[in-house]
């Protein structure tokens, strides 16, 4: 039976692979400049209440996470209500071949300009292998499937670090809640999510 918070999934352009994954990925983006700043940071806020209840996360000694940038849901309130729980929380430090390495958040005054208009941890790197030691994983993303499978903006990044990610770990992406079941073209370095949080809730992925 069809989960009922999984919207229907839309019909796809023409093509597989890279080029419907363009398509897909421009028509999410433009979805996401129209919407209202107010519903961003409430998007943000009801996805940090639904995640704190999580069992994984309120029993996680480290996640990886990140900050929210444009019109992403907003991680703000996440990333303060987990320092204000003692748990330790590790942010991606973009490197120029694209892939990421890690810093440790202490609050938003250790956080610096970056490139693409990131905000990164200005303390001690830790490795492209840091993230691996997390026992919760939050990913951006534009979208994801029903079986997990998630669509980011094409740098392959996050591809990279979940590929370190032990098998086991509550992996998550953070989204708004139309871009939740849609039917993402796969190529052959994508790796999958376990759960999507949303303001309507955690929806956990075959």
């Amino acid at each position: 039976m069809a989960d009922p918070y999984l919207p229907r999934e839309p019909d796809l352009p023409a093509g597989t692979g890279a080029a419907a994954k363009t398509a897909l990925r421009d028509r999410l983006l433009t979805t996401r400049r129209r919407r209202p700043l107010a519903e961003v940071g409430e998007a943000g806020r009801a996805i940090a209440r639904h995640l704190l209840a999580t069992e994984e996360v309120r029993r996680a000694a480290t996640v990886a996470a990140y900050v929210s940038r444009g019109a992403e849901p907003g991680t703000g309130h996440l990333l303060a209500a987990l320092r204000a729980a003692g748990t330790r929380v590790l942010l991606p430090v973009l490197l120029p071949d694209g892939d990421l390495d890690w810093g440790e958040y202490t609050g938003d005054e250790c956080l610096v300009a970056a490139g693409r208009g990131l905000l990164e941890p200005s303390g001690r790197r830790l490795g492209v292998e840091a993230v691996a030691t997390a026992d919760v994983v939050l990913v951006p993303g534009l979208a994801v499937s029903r079986t997990g499978l998630r669509m980011g903006r094409g740098g392959g990044s996050y591809d990279r670090a979940l590929a370190r990610v032990p098998v086991g770990t509550f992996t998550c992406v953070l989204l708004h809640d139309d871009e939740l079941g849609l039917d993402v073209p796969a190529e052959p370095h994508d790796r999958s999510v376990v759960a999507a949080a949303s303001p309507a809730g955690i929806t956990r992925l075959a």
